[in-house]
């Protein structure tokens, strides 16, 4: 049975991280928008490739916000393109400037026009 929005609410940051990118992709979307700040910044680079294209949209700007800069080079092209303008929103412009090349590349143009001209200079940083 999967987890519940509240079991996956009261996941410690051990536990969570030790989730497989299989276990990640199974959490339900209502779930993973219940993920705290704490909870989002500890995942790693194994529990964000398990990220769905849903999952991603799911994240509230908040937990988008609560990405570091190690975390950022960890999404694929796809993910990154799943994000909502809100979300583009949410992102740091130091965790812009940590993207790849190949990784920004996937921005489509409605999430460029979503970006302040701090986080659009990052992609060129």
């Amino acid at each position: 049975a999967a987890l519940s929005t509240t079991q996956i609410g009261g996941l410690t940051t051990t536990q969570l991280t030790a989730l497989t990118s299989g276990q990640v992709s199974a959490l339900t979307t209502t779930g993973i928008s219940t993920l705290s700040t704490t909870q989002v910044a500890t995942l790693g680079t194994t529990q964000l490739r398990g990220f769905t294209t849903g999952q991603i949209a799911a994240l509230t700007s908040t937990a988008v916000t609560a990405l570091t800069t190690t975390q950022m080079p960890g999404f694929t092209t796809t993910q990154l393109a799943a994000l909502t303008t809100a979300q583009i929103a949410g992102l740091e412009t130091q965790d812009i400037a940590a993207l790849t090349n190949t990784q920004t590349s996937a921005f489509t143009t409605t999430q460029l026009g979503a970006m302040t001209t701090g986080q659009y200079n990052a992609l060129f940083a």
